[in-house]
């Protein structure tokens, strides 16, 4: 697998988003958790999103979330299509993260190790962040965020 070369707090913001997402187990028996199904079942294969509707019935929701950003399919088709990518692939799934975090504004937030900053303005887009608005899922804490950042090899200001 061959990850994109950016900032390395972009690549620590990444890599928290996916433990925020996916938590820590799931990415240590995953693919990292590029391929990850909602719910915690794997996917094999990168041609395509999985496009599996899961029933979350202790949510009160269906969801085809998947990869290590727990990426919709609809969303998936239309960054494919905007950003002109192959396939569901890691380096896909990181371009289209980095293109949602740059429509948040994030980007140079999170290369100036503004974290808290840079997670506030992402959680209309990821539900397990702090102050995201997405009633029933569960909310990281910002200090779990801030440890994992940290151990992923970011920097704060």
């Amino acid at each position: 697998m061959t990850r994109l070369v950016i900032d390395p707090n972009l690549a620590a913001f990444l890599d928290t988003l996916a433990y925020s997402e996916i938590g820590p187990k799931l990415l240590a028996k995953s693919d990292d958790g590029y391929n990850v199904i909602v719910g915690g079942t794997l996917f094999e294969g990168y041609e395509d999103h999985p496009r599996k509707l899961v029933d979350l019935p202790r949510l009160g929701i269906k969801s085809t979330a998947a990869g290590r950003y727990q990426l919709l399919s609809r969303y998936f088709d239309a960054y494919k299509d905007r950003l002109n990518l192959p396939d569901f692939s890691p380096e896909s799934q990181d371009a289209i993260a980095l293109q949602q975090i740059k429509e948040c504004r994030a980007i140079d937030l999170i290369k100036g190790g503004r974290v808290d900053e840079a997670i506030s303005r992402c959680a209309r887009i990821w539900a397990s962040l702090p102050g995201a608005n997405y009633p029933g899922q569960h909310m990281q804490k910002i200090e779990v965020l801030r440890n994992a950042y940290a151990k992923a090899g970011g920097v704060f200001s």
